[in-house]
């Protein structure tokens, strides 16, 4: 059997301290509906706003003003 040659050195460049023989590939995904989009804020921005609904209303108030500056297509 053929050993891919890339997954067999990132195997090697990793430490011995890394035990993933038990883990399970997305254990927590199904905590977020399918269509969630995740992003990561900068700290400044992230501080602005107190919760994610905050941050969905800003955006849409945003789309909403670039919808009537955007010329009509």
């Amino acid at each position: 059997m053929k050993t891919n040659r890339k997954r067999a050195a990132k195997e090697d460049d990793m430490l011995k301290e890394y035990d993933f023989t038990h883990a399970v590939r997305g254990k927590y995904a199904d905590r977020f509906p399918k269509d969630v989009v995740m992003v990561t804020l900068a700290p400044d921005v992230a501080a602005a706003f107190p919760d994610a609904e905050a941050v969905n209303e800003a955006l849409r108030v945003l789309l909403k003003a670039a919808k009537s500056v955007a010329p009509a297509a």
